[in-house]
C-alpha cells in the first residue's frame, strides 16, 4: 500500500502543478481577450489566430484544469445523500463511483479522443479561418486531459482505501460542505 501511495503522490503532484499553469492560464486568457478587444475597437483591426489562442487556452484550462479540480475535490456534486452519509461513506460513495462510473469513462473518452487527434495530426489540420491556427495540438488536450482526470482519479481511489484501511493518509481531500445559498 505504500507503493501505491508514493504513486498516488506523484499524481498528485502533477496535477497541482498542472493546476498552477492553468490558474496562470486564466489570467493570460484575460489579457489576450482585453488585448484583443482593445486593438479590434481602437485600430479596428483583428486577428483570428488571436481569438483561436484564446478558444485554445479555455480548453488546456477546463480539460487540464479537471483533473486539479478532482484532487482539491471542488467538483461538483449533485448527490443528496452524500451529505448525510457518515465520512465512512463518504469515502465508499467516492469509491464506488470512481469505480464504477469516474474511471471507465475517462477511459473511454481518452479512448475515443486519441483518434480524432491521430486523423487531424497526420493531415496537419488548421483551422479554416484566414490567419488561424494548427488544429491538431488542441485536440491533443481531450485524450490527455482525459487522461489526467482518470490518473487523479487512481490516485483519490488508492488514497480511499488506505485510509480506510488504517493508513494515514496526509493529501486526502475528502471533506464536503454543503454550499451555501
Amino acid at each position: 500500500m505504500r507503493l501505491l501511495l508514493s504513486f498516488s503522490a506523484l499524481i498528485d503532484a502533477l496535477n497541482e502543478k498542472i493546476g498552477v499553469v492553468c490558474n496562470w492560464l486564466v489570467l493570460l486568457a484575460c489579457v489576450v481577450s482585453a488585448g484583443n478587444a482593445m486593438v479590434r475597437y481602437a485600430y479596428d483591426s483583428s486577428s483570428n489566430a488571436w481569438l483561436e489562442v484564446q478558444w485554445y487556452m479555455f480548453a488546456v484550462i477546463v480539460m487540464f484544469g479537471a483533473a486539479y479540480t478532482l484532487k482539491r475535490n471542488e467538483h461538483v456534486r449533485v448527490d443528496i445523500l452524500y451529505m448525510t452519509l457518515s465520512r465512512r461513506g463518504q469515502l465508499w460513495v467516492d469509491i464506488l463511483g470512481a469505480l464504477v462510473f469516474l474511471l471507465p469513462t475517462c477511459a473511454i473518452l481518452a479512448w475515443l479522443s486519441w483518434p480524432f487527434f491521430m486523423q487531424s495530426f497526420n493531415v496537419y489540420e488548421h483551422s479554416s479561418n484566414a490567419g488561424g491556427l494548427l488544429r491538431w495540438p488542441i485536440k491533443l488536450v481531450l485524450p490527455i486531459g482525459f487522461a489526467l482526470v482518470a490518473l487523479q482519479g487512481l490516485s483519490e481511489l488508492i488514497k480511499r482505501v488506505a485510509f480506510l484501511n488504517g493508513y494515514a493518509v496526509d493529501s486526502l481531500e475528502a471533506h464536503y460542505e454543503r454550499p451555501t445559498q
